[in-house]
């Protein structure tokens, strides 16, 4: 009796149980397949980091013991989807069950479903044992709500799992968030610390893909690759990450620089979504490291918030809200992605460097994702599902059930609001104040109307003046169109006239 186990690109936790001994009664099976790596046109680096990861955790599992059946992607036997592998394997096998842990993609959790219900033996699906929270435990704390607070969400989990609390109800220091210490510019010091990840050399490995005809796009850095291959490295870089970068973590995790392209983050997202590591194992020496007296506490809420808070949160409106999520389009945005967005060929410097560093390194913290690239699709009105598309393809860390709500929800409010309470978009004045990327610029950081005026000031009030009808009852926006009440007619014509010409020579920016 024979069952056959699946394990995805993104399940490579050697803690799970179905490893914690040998069993002579299970197979493991792993696959590199045509299907995942087209769906959506990917990062090279993405690819490699992924396939190198799953080949080092498939060797591991077999020298722990295991029986494992691997399928390269160039291997004659691949046909190139999990269906069709798992039929032959099934037979090869004369296997007598199939088993899979749950998949964190809705299209791959509806196709092993459908696939398990439709074998002649029994198929079953078992928990990945990776996140906090259940799949559909946002939807049960948020049922009846119009719009889902991340804060609410947050507190309930510091609650139930008893992180940086100082007593039942309450929060270490007296309050729940220290955003508001987190918002600081970088001045140059405390500099960047090195970067602590180890290299590989995976230049055969990355030729083997091209020869296979898998098509990506971004800089492969094969002979320095970065990422982690398992998880003893990634337990060495969470370490490093605690002591080298955490303690400025807080004051600098908003901040833009064109001199650094890391600063305090900890480039750990990859490790996780791979589950390598276990957010709980994070979040407890991020807490421990607080408690000894290492790193400030806004610091380690500020980290802590974003893996027990927003990623917990952002899988539960994924899962909520698929299928569909994927196509709404709130402000009916058309425009497609400028041909820029492959390359960073652009003036607007704070692009060039936020999407070159994503096309070199697969890689951008999160301002950069929201208020910089993000930030000017919205203004710009670029269609929703080609920015989701493209955040999807070209980051490290970016699988649907993160990258989706994030993008669509958080990033474009194409959802209408119920993930964000209002559109995050500003003009250069933000951009400015978090940043050096205005500097020697092109294009004019304080000028509206004219050919250097910074794009993002005429597209900021074209897109409220367009959006009134929408947007202009939202209490967290009263500001703004105060501010356009006020403004000179002739100055708003102006600016939306600058606006039309920004969209229309958006390949010439």
């Amino acid at each position: 009796m024979t069952t056959l186990r699946l394990i995805l690109g993104d399940q490579l936790n050697p803690k799970h149980s179905w490893l914690a001994a040998p069993d002579d009664s299970a197979d493991y099976v792993l696959m590199e397949v045509r299907q995942e790596t087209d769906y959506v046109l990917h990062h090279a680096q993405k690819i490699i980091a992924i396939f190198a990861a799953m080949r080092d955790f498939a060797r591991q599992i077999q020298l722990a013991g295991h029986r494992v059946h691997y399928l390269a992607i160039d291997d004659p036997a691949n046909r190139q989807s999990l269906p069709a592998n798992l039929d032959a394997l099934i037979a090869q096998y004369s296997a007598s069950a199939f088993e899979y842990q749950a998949p964190d993609e809705w299209r791959l959790d509806r196709q092993l479903a459908e696939y398990a219900r439709q074998l002649g033996i029994p198929g079953r699906m078992v928990d990945s044992e990776h996140f906090y929270a259940r799949r559909d435990e946002a939807a049960q704390l948020f049922a009846g709500r119009q719009q889902w607070l991340m804060e609410h969400f947050y507190r309930q989990m510091r609650m139930r799992h008893g992180v940086l609390m100082a007593g039942p109800g309450k929060p270490l220091g007296g309050q729940w968030n220290f955003d508001r210490d987190n918002r600081k510019p970088w001045p140059g010091l405390p500099r960047e610390p090195a970067d602590w990840r180890s290299a590989h050399d995976h230049s055969a490995f990355w030729q083997s893909i091209e020869q296979a005809g898998v098509a990506s796009f971004g800089e492969p850095s094969a002979q320095h690759f970065l990422w982690p291959l398992n998880r003893a490295e990634a337990l060495q870089q969470l370490d490093d990450f605690i002591d080298e970068a955490l303690p400025h973590f807080g004051d600098f995790q908003d901040a833009l620089t064109w001199r650094a392209w890391r600063l305090f983050h900890s480039l750990l997202s990859f490790a996780l979504n791979t589950k390598m590591l276990n957010p709980r194992e994070v979040v407890a020496k991020a807490a421990a490291a607080h408690e000894s007296g290492r790193v400030p506490l806004a610091a380690a809420e500020g980290f802590i918030r974003q893996i027990l808070g927003w990623r917990e949160y952002v899988r539960g409106v994924y899962w909520a809200n698929m299928p569909g999520y994927e196509t709404q389009n709130y402000f009916d945005h058309q425009l497609p992605l400028p041909s820029w967005f492959w390359t960073g060929e652009t003036r607007m410097r704070c692009l060039a460097h936020a999407i070159g560093q994503s096309l070199e390194h697969a890689y951008a913290h999160h301002i950069q994702r929201l208020m910089v690239i993000g930030n000017f699709a919205l203004l710009a009105g670029l269609n929703p599902a080609a920015v989701h598309r493209w955040y999807l393809g070209v980051y490290i860390d970016a699988f649907e059930w993160v990258e989706l709500p994030n993008t669509v929800g958080m990033s474009q409010f194409a959802d209408g609001g119920k993930l964000a309470t209002k559109p995050y978009v500003s003009s250069a004045a933000y951009i400015d104040r978090m940043s050096d990327y205005c500097k020697g610029c092109h294009y004019d950081k304080k000028a509206r109307v004219g050919d250097r005026a910074c794009p993002f000031n005429a597209l900021y009030w074209d897109f409220f003046a367009r959006n009134g009808e929408r947007l202009s009852a939202n209490p967290r926006l009263g500001m703004v169109y105060r501010q356009l009440a006020r403004m000179n007619p002739a100055a708003l014509i102006a600016a939306q006239g600058r606006a039309d010409e920004v969209r229309a020579g958006i390949e010439d920016l």
